[in-house]
């Protein structure tokens, strides 16, 4: 199969392109760029004016903001299914973050000006893309306030709580402590020693391929704990 016809399919299960016509899809598909980028590849940094509306076809990529020492702060990871760069692509401003690949990552890059095209036409579609970045803008509002107002156990314990289904995370082969941290505004040491402390309390147990909840109620008392 063409990859224009795979992102085409694809387009068709857009929840912001619902309603458009066979014809206008075609020519987004069409007109798109296809790109594989390998485990660690920047797609953009931030400062870049970046001219594309993304979609993750398959992959997974971290958002990232960077210090002047050199630490990073992990805003969201992005997974498969996942379009990004709005606010680049919308407001035509420079990237406020930078995009990593934590693995190989099939991701198709619609150009701004079709989609401009295709929002002036279908209005529907801008309302469904300004619903996705109030997400991701209230995501961003809680992450601050997590890391403003709570400690780095309560904000481990929090992030477990979030992902666990049935109680157990499956760790991918990028969710390394390293990584975790970044998300949590904190330093491998200092996060260790948590998993230490949770794994010690038998809320917890953790190993290379999986983290699983033991305690949930426990688990959930520890996440409301305020301070740093």
């Amino acid at each position: 199969m063409a990859q224009t016809e795979v992102l085409l399919k694809r387009l068709q299960t857009f929840e912001f392109l619902r309603g458009l016509d066979e014809e206008t899809l075609e020519k987004m598909a069409k007109h798109s760029t296809w790109k594989v980028f390998a485990a660690g590849t920047v797609i953009f940094w931030e400062g870049d004016t970046e001219s594309n509306l993304y979609y993750l076809q398959y992959g997974s990529l971290k958002v990232l903001k960077s210090s002047g020492d050199g630490r990073e702060q992990v805003l969201r990871f992005i997974g498969a299914g996942e379009i990004f760069n709005e606010v680049g692509v919308l407001a035509n401003r420079p990237n406020p973050a930078t995009a990593v690949a934590l693995e190989e990552s099939g991701i198709w890059l619609i150009p701004r000006k079709l989609l401009e095209e295709v929002i002036l036409a279908h209005p529907q579609a801008a309302m469904q893309i300004i619903e996705n970045m109030a997400d991701k803008i209230i995501g961003l509002v809680s992450l601050a306030a997590d890391l403003t107002l709570k400690s780095v156990e309560a904000r481990f314990a929090n992030l477990l709580l979030e992902q666990a289904e049935e109680g157990v995370i499956e760790r991918r082969r990028w969710t390394t402590q390293t990584e975790m941290a970044s998300h949590l505004g904190t330093v491998p040491d200092v996060l260790g020693r948590v998993i230490r402390e949770l794994t010690k309390a038998g809320l917890i147990e953790m190993d290379k391929n999986h983290i699983r909840i033991l305690d949930r109620e426990g688990l959930t008392k520890r996440a409301m704990i305020q301070g740093k």
